[in-house]
C-alpha cells in the first residue's frame, strides 16, 4: 500500500501501476466507519486498482458547520484501509488542493440549490469542485459511492454527463447499526439518549414505505405521517421531501422511482437518510 500526499505523488503511482488496470476510487473525508469501508471492500472486487482519498474538504462546509470539530483520525483511517486491500491512500492538504490564489469552481444548477442545498449554501459547489479535481487527479473508471449522500450521487452524476467524463459512478447500498440508524461520522457526536431518538428517522421512513404499499399514494398524507413520527422524538425538521429519483422534482403522489428525503436535527447534529418509496 503507497501513501501519497501530493497530486505529482499520487500521479507518478498511478503512472507505475500499470496503464492497463481498471482504476477504482473511493472520495472521503476520513473518520472510516463501517459505510466507507463497504465502499472499499466493493470497490477491491470490481476493481485491479484501490485508490482511496482522505481529503477534509473546507469547501463544503459552510461558516457556521461543523468543520472544526469534524472528527479525524488519519493514523486509525490508514490502519484500517491497510487491513481493506487499498493499493494507493492519497492525503493532500489544502495547499495542494486549493493553493492561493484559487478562485475555479464548479456548480451543477438547479439539482445543487434544492433539499441539503438550500439548507447549506454552497455546500454541492464544494462537493463538485473537489470531486472533480479529484477525478482529474486519479482519473478512475470507477468511482464507488454510498446512496445515505444520495441527492449528492444525483449531483456528481450529472457533472460527469454534462462535462464528458469518463468515470463511472458505482452506487452502494446505505450501511445502517442494527437498529436501523444509517451509518455517518456525525453519528459520533449524539449522546446516549439522543442516539436512541436518532431511530426515528428510519421509522418514519419505513413508515412512510408501508403506507405506500398499503395503498396510500398522497404525498402530503405520507410527509404529514412521517413529521409526526420525527416530532415525537423531539427531532428538529430540516425538510421531508418525496422526490423522483432521477430528477429530485418534488412528487405531489407517489408514482414509480419515488423516493422519501430526510434531513433531520437531533440536538445539534443534522442527520439525513432516504428510502425508496416505490420502485
Amino acid at each position: 500500500m503507497q501513501i501519497t500526499k501530493t497530486i505529482s505523488e499520487t500521479r507518478e503511482a498511478l503512472a507505475t501501476s500499470g496503464s492497463h488496470k481498471k482504476i477504482g476510487f473511493v472520495p472521503t473525508m476520513g473518520a472510516l466507519h463501517k459505510g466507507h469501508l463497504s465502499l472499499v471492500e466493493k470497490c477491491h472486487l470490481e476493481s485491479d486498482f484501490t485508490v482511496v482519498s482522505i481529503y477534509l474538504n473546507p469547501a463544503q462546509f459552510g461558516p457556521q458547520e461543523d468543520l472544526n470539530r469534524y472528527p479525524r483520525n488519519l493514523e486509525r483511517d490508514i490502519d484500517l484501509l491497510r487491513s481493506y486491500d487499498a493499493d494507493l491512500i492519497f492525503t493532500p492538504d489544502d495547499v495542494q488542493m486549493y493553493p492561493e490564489g484559487y478562485c475555479t469552481w464548479v456548480k451543477v444548477e438547479g439539482l445543487s440549490d434544492i433539499l441539503c442545498g438550500a439548507s447549506r449554501p454552497g455546500h454541492f459547489r464544494g462537493v463538485a469542485t473537489i470531486v472533480l479535481k479529484l477525478i482529474h487527479i486519479i482519473n478512475p473508471n470507477l468511482m464507488f459511492m454510498g446512496m445515505k449522500d444520495y441527492q449528492q450521487i444525483i449531483v456528481l452524476e450529472k457533472m460527469i454527463q454534462d462535462l464528458n467524463l469518463e468515470t463511472k459512478i458505482v452506487r452502494c447500498p446505505i450501511i445502517r447499526e442494527s437498529d436501523g440508524l444509517a451509518i455517518s461520522s456525525r453519528n459520533a457526536y449524539l449522546g446516549p439518549e439522543e442516539r436512541q431518538r436518532a431511530t426515528c428517522l428510519i421509522n418514519a421512513l419505513k413508515t412512510a414505505q408501508k403506507m405506500v404499499n398499503d395503498g396510500c399514494l398522497d404525498s402530503k398524507i405520507l410527509i404529514s405521517e412521517a413529521e409526526n413520527i420525527i416530532r415525537e422524538s423531539d427531532g428538529k425538521i430540516d425538510y421531508i421531501k418525496i422526490v423522483d429519483s432521477s430528477t429530485l422534482q418534488e412528487l405531489p403522489e407517489v408514482k414509480s422511482n419515488a423516493m422519501m428525503l430526510l434531513a433531520v436535527y437531533i440536538g445539534n447534529t443534522r442527520l439525513i437518510d432516504n428510502i425508496e418509496l416505490l420502485s
